[in-house]
């Protein structure tokens, strides 16, 4: 689902890799706990936990967005993949995101 995602960066970090487009960072894979932390809006971060603790658990908030931790075993791949392109949105400058194909239509990779 990344891949289909325009100038992502992934880099590796001894325990962990990161995602980020044009130098900002929208999300993170920690392969050991199997989650992934993304950037959502604040209320879609309370929102999120409140509804599903047992999946999703804050992480921090930063600039004015709520970071969530996604235990990946309880999320299927079409709710992460909207998510994730959630976070790229965020992220990416308005010419990146207006390009973008709707991610409805988005093949998963």
């Amino acid at each position: 689902m990344i891949g289909a995602l325009a100038e992502v960066r992934r880099t590796e970090s001894g325990h962990y890799s990161s995602f980020g487009v044009r130098g900002k960072k929208f999300g993170y894979y920690w392969p050991r706990t199997q989650t992934v932390g993304l950037k959502q809006t604040l209320s879609e971060q309370r929102a999120l936990v409140a509804e599903r603790p047992d999946v999703f658990e804050e992480q921090f908030t930063a600039g004015g967005f709520g970071w969530v931790v996604v235990h990946l075993a309880g999320i299927d791949a079409d709710e992460l993949s909207e998510l994730v392109f959630e976070a790229w949105r965020l992220t990416a400058p308005d010419e990146l995101v207006a390009a973008a194909p709707d991610p409805a239509t988005r093949p998963l990779t």
